[in-house]
């Protein structure tokens, strides 16, 4: 009877590529008729069968959007959370979703401002918040309120394709018609977008 023969040197090859990072290679082998075995990474002969799997990384787009951005504390959300559920029921919106966009605007901070002259919870701009009757943005339920009204408008207006949506509201409805209804190449907006998507879909698994 045959006794499978292997050099050290060769598995140990094998082993070191398996653990080595941040590439991640699968080994396979198959024993020959002298009763050699053999290894690889990269397998070209249909003898071969996997010997050892290994943990594959997630890619960068993952790990960007779905791992850097986690669920802010039941705490924070709990706040707004009673102004968010009548929002939602009012717009015909997932409080999921309004939470997702509070989350990548403003982090729960109401008194949040930017360069630009958005303000509060959902970071309504000035034209944004007269234009559905916030008269101080700076107040939760208020703010909460319209950008509700201005999130469920987008919804409509884009044929209810969030991601046309959630970019127009990062960076403006004309922009997005501008560019044939398509998200616009800007670096804010290309990464806006993912980040409310990936807490959207981890807030749905909570409420």
């Amino acid at each position: 009877m045959l006794r499978p023969k292997f050099m050290l040197g060769t598995l140990a090859a094998a082993l070191l590529v398996a653990a080595a990072g941040p590439v991640h290679a699968d080994i396979y082998r198959y024993v020959d008729e002298n009763g050699k075995v053999h290894f690889t990474n990269v397998p070209q002969d249909s003898r071969y069968r996997l010997f050892i799997a290994t943990n594959k990384e997630p890619d960068a787009v993952t790990s960007s959007f779905h791992n850097r951005y986690r669920p802010y504390p039941r705490t924070d959300r709990k706040k707004y959370h009673a102004h968010i559920m009548a929002a939602a029921r009012a717009f015909s919106l997932e409080p999921a979703l309004i939470h997702a966009v509070i989350s990548a605007e403003s982090g729960y901070n109401p008194l949040a401002r930017s360069a630009k002259g958005a303000k509060g919870l959902m970071q309504l701009m000035p034209g944004t918040a007269k234009r559905y009757g916030v008269d101080n943005p700076l107040d939760p339920e208020q703010n909460i309120h319209g950008g509700a009204a201005y999130l469920s408008y987008l919804l409509k207006l884009f044929g209810n394709d969030l991601n046309l949506a959630l970019a127009a509201y990062n960076a403006g409805e004309g922009t997005v018609m501008e560019y044939g209804n398509r998200i616009p190449p800007y670096q804010e907006t290309k990464q806006y977008v993912p980040k409310v998507l990936s807490y959207y879909k981890k807030y749905k698994t909570m409420m």
